[in-house]
């Protein structure tokens, strides 16, 4: 195993972080991981995880993607090193079932509130001489995908953030990385098979795109996550990092 994967390292030891989405799967197990490397972890979703928050977390509880409670956590946690933004927002649909509400839904959560919290957190990082963003995009924005246009677009929209952010911001010690899930073992992608007509099918294509033969895990993820909020990053902005087994290779 190698050391990346193994936690305790403190590797963001006397670090704030903030997370967003973090009661879902993959944030849930980065803030993991961010309190086992030593930060102050705040976790930032609508409501718990159902086992309650890590002991450590400092919970803050709202709609990440409202702009009023977007600037009141910055304000709260002025001083933040790290920002990690998972939450998130999919629809399924084409253009032609996708309606102007759900756009306006699926962009507000997914690029414009990581807009939002970018700009909330950058005068602290800025005053701080430096800090680290971790936008998350999705493989699908980089391969393309079929049936959740409105999803696929805001991701590739974040990329696209991600290089603007970096290019802006550099001069000023702040980095911002986009980090790429594949298909990641959650109950998600559990869900996204079962709506497919044939769920088994669904899965086992869905494999053997993976030329590593396998699902990712939330753990690899954060592993990825904490890699780009690290020092041991410290020469890497603006990179897309994808974390998806070979897939976008193949």
């Amino acid at each position: 195993m190698t050391d990346a994967l193994v936690p305790g390292a403190g590797r963001l030891a006397g670090r704030r972080a903030i997370v967003t989405g973090a009661a879902g799967a993959l944030g849930l197990a980065t803030v993991r991981r961010f309190l086992a490397e030593g930060a102050e972890v705040v976790g930032v979703d609508l409501s718990a995880p159902a086992a309650g928050w890590p002991e450590g977390l400092v919970p803050e509880v709202g709609d990440a993607a409202d702009p009023a409670f977007i600037e009141t956590v910055a304000r709260r946690h002025a001083s933040c090193d790290v920002l990690a933004m998972f939450a998130a927002a999919s629809e399924g649909g084409t253009v032609e079932t996708t309606t102007q509400d759900t756009w306006t839904r699926v962009l507000q959560v997914n690029v414009v509130a990581a807009a939002l919290w970018i700009g909330a957190v950058l005068p602290g990082m800025r005053a701080a001489g430096g800090g680290a963003i971790v936008t998350v995009g999705s493989q699908l924005a980089q391969s393309g995908g079929t049936g959740n246009v409105s999803y696929i677009a805001s991701k590739g929209a974040i990329a696209a953030l991600t290089r603007t952010v970096a290019l802006d911001h550099a001069g000023e010690g702040i980095r911002c990385n986009c980090l790429v899930p594949g298909a990641i073992e959650t109950p998600l992608l559990r869900r996204s098979f079962a709506r497919a007509p044939d769920p088994a099918l669904a899965e086992r294509r869905s494999l053997a795109r993976h030329p590593a033969g396998r699902f990712g895990t939330p753990e690899e993820v954060a592993a990825a996550a904490l890699f780009l909020a690290s020092d041991d990053s410290s020469f890497t902005t603006g990179a897309i990092l994808p974390v998806e087994g070979g897939w976008l290779a193949g």
